[in-house]
């Protein structure tokens, strides 16, 4: 950086400002939901909540027998079921179905 003085006495910054217009990214913009969305039961509702609803309202055994899922029939942890269930999209939206079914019942 170099700094001279002017007449006034006052320091002059020569150096030019770093140019960071390469370095930013774009802002993402984001849409709204829409109304059938923010209705959808799913909407919002996290895994690790979602199956502790479902263990709460069914109990692993249940879950075990409907689902035919190794993680809840053998020595079942809530650890080991989100583990296996982010990792297996088929079984995750065979819960999420499952869930889907207990908020209509309770709904209706």
């Amino acid at each position: 950086m170099v700094i001279k003085n002017n007449t006034n006495n006052e320091p002059i910054d020569n150096q030019k400002e770093p140019d960071n217009s390469l370095d930013t990214k774009p802002k993402r913009i984001r849409r709204q939901a829409t109304e059938e969305e923010l209705n959808h039961p799913l909407h919002r509702v996290k895994l690790k909540p979602l199956l502790e609803r479902l263990v709460e309202h069914y109990g692993w055994e249940y879950l075990g027998e409907r689902t035919n899922i190794r993680c809840f029939m053998y020595n079942p942890t809530m650890k080991s079921s989100i583990g296996f269930l982010r990792k297996t999209t088929w079984a995750r939206e065979f819960v999420e179905d499952i869930y889907i079914e207990m908020v209509e019942n309770k709904s209706s």
